[in-house]
């Protein structure tokens, strides 16, 4: 029977594939075929089986780790009404504008920020997008090396916490570990820094390398400008533009990283913290509290309504005994850990290419945490390079979602084929980072 859980698994694969609603298809095609099973086979699935769902529903709604959720989508969405990110941006190129690929080096630097403020992706890259792209372009910049600095640095909010894609990795390996040591949001956070850290290092290298080896491709701004851009009270915005910012991270991240907070708690001080932030910036109106308050609503639902169908999924794919029965071809196969460590990368590195990460999260992480279990591979070192590649197939054409993004805000004159061409070498920087953290995975742990 474990192989009709295959056929189960590769059917909804194909329909998410075709466009069908994530959610309903998760769901509903694994409760048909449950039912059609078991009324050919009324010893591998019964009725009785489906009486666990409700309490496994309501198991997944009273999560208390879930509702971090919400609250940093609250953080994200605010923090991207409340000016913050122009104000980062403004500052940052008076101050690095000065030397060549200044520009480049304040958008990977701002991009850093905000996803340490926000963990939402698709905000960021439009938002610097919107606001660095036309700028970047006037002062010189050849094109494929903005878009690229832009879409690369607008998708760190997927490894830098908070992000929510390592808190529903937590939760997805912790829910189906079987009693092995769980992966806690907290714990995955710290992990991440350290990863996220060296890959912003490695974006500022290159464009330091590229701008001195072709100085034409990000020309620097002239001292006459930059003392015009100043302006007066200039050292009081440097002042405001870094220090509001990096409070919520410290108040966020530090208090997770000190045990004075769980992410839950900590994720309320910076839900309240980017509304005062807001406030302070004079933004907050009733229209964006509004705004706010309904995309955190829509996006929140979306997440919990595939949750709820994956957690159908899960229940119908271990009754047909699909886990084991993918455990039992593993092993015929004598594939190593890294064998198989191999072949996940590979096909997540390409589902990437064609839907969201939070569907490839609830499809595969049920599916293959078992099988790490066999093998005792360390699943927090999975976790990190599953978020890692994630973030590069976000950036990889022809279906990259950044680029998809990207491409929707910018400038005429900018084409596909400008996001190709500027984004291949940070896919070759992403592709070595998780070469490095493979070899070393000690790396997830210098923070503890």
């Amino acid at each position: 029977m474990g192989f009709l859980a295959i056929i189960l698994f590769l059917l909804i694969f194909a329909l998410i594939l075709k466009g069908y609603p994530v959610a309903l298809t998760l769901g509903g095609v694994s409760t048909l075929f449950a039912l059609i099973v078991g009324f050919f086979f009324p010893d591998v699935i019964r009725l009785q089986d489906f009486y666990l769902l409700p309490s496994r529903f309501m198991g997944t709604i009273n999560n208390t780790m879930l509702i971090a959720v919400p609250l940093f989508i609250f953080m994200g969405i605010m923090l991207e009404k409340s000016g913050l990110a122009e104000s980062l941006l403004e500052t940052m190129s008076i101050l690095f504008g000065k030397m060549n690929g200044g520009l480049a080096l304040s958008v990977i630097i701002v991009g850093a920020l905000l996803a340490a403020s926000t963990g939402i992706v698709g905000a960021t890259v439009v938002t610097m997008g919107v606001i660095s792209l036309p700028v970047m372009l006037k002062r010189g910049y050849r094109p494929e090396l903005a878009t690229g600095v832009i879409a690369s640095s607008g998708t760190l909010g997927q490894i830098i916490p908070p992000s929510v894609v390592l808190i529903l990795l937590a939760d997805q390996i912790g829910a189906n570990s079987r009693g092995v040591a769980q992966v806690d949001v907290g714990t995955i956070f710290k992990a991440a820094i350290i990863p996220g850290v060296i890959l912003v290092i490695g974006y500022m290298l290159y464009i330091v390398f590229i701008s001195k080896w072709k100085p034409e491709w990000a020309p620097r701004i002239s001292d006459e400008e930059i003392d015009s851009m100043k302006g007066p009270g200039f050292g009081k915005r440097v002042f405001k533009a870094f220090f509001l910012p990096m409070l919520l991270i410290v108040a966020v991240l530090g208090s997770i990283l000190m045990g004075i907070a769980s992410p839950t708690e900590a994720a309320a001080v910076g839900a309240l913290g980017a509304t005062l932030l807001t406030i302070f910036e004079k933004r907050l109106t009733k229209d964006i509290l509004n705004s706010v308050m309904r995309q955190t609503m829509h996006l929140t639902s979306m997440v919990f309504l595939i949750l709820l169908g994956a957690t159908t999924f899960t229940l119908v794919f271990r009754t047909l005994g699909g886990d084991d029965y993918l455990i039992h071809i593993i092993q015929q196969a004598d594939l190593s850990a890294m064998a198989f460590l191999a072949i996940v990368m590979i096909v997540i590195f390409i589902c990437g290419f064609f839907i969201d990460f939070i569907e490839i999260i609830f499809i595969f992480v049920p599916v293959i945490t078992p099988i790490f279990n066999i093998y005792e591979v360390d699943m927090l070192w999975v976790a990190i390079l599953m978020a890692l590649n994630l973030q590069t197939s976000f950036l990889t054409p022809p279906f990259g979602f950044s680029l998809f993004y990207l491409k929707g805000v910018a400038p005429e004159g900018i084409t596909t084929q400008h996001l190709y061409r500027g984004i291949v070498p940070f896919i070759i920087i992403q592709v070595i980072f998780i070469a490095i953290v493979i070899l070393y995975p000690e790396l997830i742990y210098l923070i503890k």
